[in-house]
């Protein structure tokens, strides 16, 4: 049985309310639900929720715009619901905050797998990485147990994909991850993924932490590799 998380799931139709709600109630988490995104919006406000799995097709307030208010207070996992195999919709949702997604129709052990892998890393299933020692690059300092960072000593607000993606690249510094690499890593896993999301999670992470995100000095690319952290 898994330890209890609070699980908001957000999607208008009674069907796939029901085929959501049932595994992750069998795994042991508790479930909110909501059917609009007004009312995922009060719900959220109501309780501590772990994790949001949100559908971009919502009446009154649409998926995308509840993922962009969400990501202004907090930085909960997200995963987005698609009815259509359509990139926009994916790249939007990432563009927003979120730190994954799934395309109607899937299978619930997709489903599964993707909710595990990011309760599995995340702090309120205990998986804070105490191992990892803080880094200090120039005036950027990561603290992996507090799960903070620190910009010329101001925060910076980071999704939690963005944060794990950092903190896996600072960890070991020089050393080149391919995309998918970085999805096993951040993951467990990269079943089902597209490798060229780590792109936009980069893209993210170098306009928050980066003096010129076109010029970055601290995430480089390595043509025809992947991504490295600066080695001092």
């Amino acid at each position: 049985m898994a330890t209890e998380a609070t699980i908001l799931v957000v999607d208008d139709e009674e069907s796939i309310q029901k085929l959501l709600t049932y595994p992750l109630e069998r795994e042991g988490y508790r479930v909110v639900q909501a059917r609009d995104g007004e009312e995922a919006l009060r719900r959220f406000a109501e309780q501590p929720v772990d994790l949001v799995v949100l559908d971009i097709m919502l009446p009154r307030l649409d998926g995308l715009e509840v993922c962009r208010r969400l990501r202004g207070e907090s930085s909960v996992p997200i995963i987005m619901l698609t009815a259509r195999d359509d990139e926009v919709d994916k790249v939007l949702g990432l563009e927003l905050g979120a730190d994954d997604y799934i395309t109607k129709p899937f299978s619930i052990r997709e489903f599964r797998s993707r909710i595990r892998a990011l309760l599995r890393r995340a702090s309120v299933l205990g998986a804070h990485d105490t191992t990892t020692a803080g880094l200090r690059v120039g005036p950027l300092v990561i603290d992996p147990v507090k799960r903070t960072v620190l910009l010329d000593d101001r925060p910076v607000t980071l999704t939690y994909v963005e944060f794990e993606v950092l903190r896996v690249l600072a960890s070991q510094p020089g050393r080149v991850y391919t995309r998918r690499a970085l999805l096993e890593a951040v993951w467990g896993d990269s079943a089902f993924r597209e490798p060229r999301t780590i792109d936009v999670h980069i893209r993210h992470l170098r306009e928050k932490i980066e003096r010129d995100p076109r010029d970055p000095e601290l995430i480089l690319t390595v043509r025809g590799a992947g991504y490295c952290f600066r080695d001092q």
